[in-house]
């Protein structure tokens, strides 16, 4: 009986929790009810709010799509009303314009009645005059026993014999006059120009002499071993001859610029002192800028003294060159200014424009200021240059016609080439053997400058010897000797000469740095 003590206990307490369980389970479905019926309640609450909310939304925007539509009424309206008005006005501009052109139009129709009316007038008054004037050449047609025609042909006929007669005769006086007058007048032109024109003339020299303080200075030039006198004779292409003269160098070359620029470099270094091999090439290069300034300044002086203006620079420059350039042993600076005074002259004696022919006389030989540089005649290359630097037609064609190589047609291009023929003919004005003399030494130079490798040629010794420099990274030493008999074969084919032509190449490397 004691598990009846310990059964019914766990039987109650499992029977007490079954019904604690039920009970529990109740509770929780009435709060679960409570809870959801509230919950609907609240939905309910906010559906009813957000419907009221909607409405209330509702309401507020047809308000404002009422007030949005009744502003733009009002704008269209009033845009409506500002249209009409502009269309108005512009109906009674319209309006206006239109009477104002009926106006018009009545005017122009009641001018041009008028027109009419005086055009008929006049129509009538020379219908009227064409038959008077008809009866009178009827009338006369009738007295003279000619027609119009034929009374037409008569009188010119009869005008033109009497003319032709007195043409003839005034013909024949003019021609008889001018042939008494004219080889008299010509002379006496001629003779006045060339008496006002007194322009000196010297014939250049070939050799320039240079004064040293002492016998000493010789051998300061010539340098230890000759490296002074070879390095100033190889740079300026020059021959310098030092001998028993006292007190004396004597410098020789064909080309007037390279003997002035040599001279004026061993002046400078006589009174600079010191005399080596880079102070010469520095004293040479500044000989060299002097000597352009010398050009142009005797290019300025040339304009200045023949009245000249209104020159290119660069025309300046090539009449400064002219210095140092001569024509059968004429200075041809000289003879070009001499040339502008005789036109000048000639011009004024004859009536002719002046100006016109001074600046056509000192330009005629430009072109011999370039033409051993350029390939052509210094008239060709004349007349390029003044093409080149803007002169007019006038000088351009007395500088072609000057010396007939066209046929001239200006009386400017006649007065260059008297000018230039009274110039050139002077005596002693010219010497034919020393212009041959430059022209072979200078065909020469350019033979030996064109073979390839060659940097620089000189002509010295009178044409004697040629100094030539070559480029060491072209020519090596022992293609110096095969280069050499080349160009000796060259010049012996080419070239005719007296005597024989020693060819000096020159090879010289350099290395130059600076300590800094």
């Amino acid at each position: 009986m004691d598990w009846l003590y310990i059964v019914l206990p766990i039987v109650g307490f499992i029977i007490g929790a079954i019904i604690f369980f039920i009970l529990g389970v109740n509770y929780r479905k009435k709060v679960a009810e409570k809870e959801i019926g509230s919950a609907e309640q609240e939905a309910t609450r906010l559906i009813n709010e957000a419907i009221k909310s909607g409405e209330n939304k509702k309401r507020e925007m047809l308000l404002e799509a009422k007030e949005e539509i009744h502003k733009s009424r009002t704008e269209n309206e009033k845009e409506i009303k500002e249209r009409r008005s502009e269309l108005s006005k512009q109906e009674r501009r319209l309006q206006q314009k239109e009477e104002s052109l009926d106006k018009k139009l009545d005017n122009y129709e009641r001018k041009e009645d008028e027109l009419r009316k005086k055009q008929q007038s006049i129509q009538a008054t020379q219908d009227e005059v064409n038959l008077v004037k008809k009866s009178q050449l009827e009338m006369l047609e009738k007295i003279s026993g000619f027609t119009q025609e034929e009374a037409k042909v008569y009188l010119l006929k009869n005008v033109e014999a009497e003319a032709r007669h007195d043409a003839a005769v005034k013909l024949k006086e003019i021609e008889a006059q001018t042939k008494e007058e004219a080889e008299e007048r010509a002379r006496e032109i001629i003779t006045i120009a060339i008496q006002r024109c007194a322009a000196d003339h010297a014939a250049e020299a070939t050799v320039s002499v240079v004064p040293l303080p002492n016998d000493e200075m010789k051998g300061r030039i010539i340098g230890r071993e000759g490296r002074n006198i070879r390095t100033l004779e190889t740079i300026t292409g020059v021959d310098l001859i030092i001998d028993d003269t006292p007190e004396a160098i004597t410098v020789s070359s064909f080309d007037p610029v390279r003997r002035e620029i040599a001279r004026l470099a061993l002046e400078k270094l006589i009174a600079d002192g010191r005399i080596h091999p880079t102070r010469i090439e520095d004293m040479v290069e500044k000989a060299r800028r002097e000597v352009d300034q010398v050009i142009r300044r005797e290019g300025e002086r040339a304009a200045f003294e023949t009245g000249v203006n209104g020159l290119h620079p660069e025309l300046i420059k090539l009449l400064g060159r002219q210095k140092y350039r001569t024509s059968y042993g004429q200075n041809v600076l000289n003879h070009s200014i001499e040339v502008a005074h005789i036109a000048g002259l000639l011009a004024s004696e004859i009536g002719a424009d002046v100006t016109l022919a001074k600046r056509a006389g000192l330009l005629h030989d430009i072109g011999k200021s370039v033409d051993h540089e350029m390939e052509g005649s210094h008239v060709q290359l004349g007349v390029e240059l003044a093409k080149k630097y803007k002169e007019g037609g006038e000088v351009v064609h007395a500088i072609e016609a000057h010396h007939g190589d066209v046929e001239a047609h200006s009386i400017v291009a006649v007065l260059v080439q008297a000018a230039d023929a009274i110039s050139a003919a002077r005596p002693g004005a010219r010497r034919e053997n020393v212009e041959n003399y430059v022209r072979r030494l200078e065909k020469l130079e350019e033979l030996t400058g064109s073979y390839p490798g060659v940097d620089k040629a000189y002509a010295i010794q009178a044409g004697r010897e040629v100094r030539i420099m070559v480029k060491p990274e072209e020519v090596t030493e022992d293609n110096m000797i095969l280069m050499a008999r080349e160009i000796a074969k060259k010049i012996e084919s080419e070239l005719e000469y007296p005597g024989q032509i020693k060819i000096n190449l020159i090879r010289e490397t350099k290395a130059v740095d600076y300590a800094k």
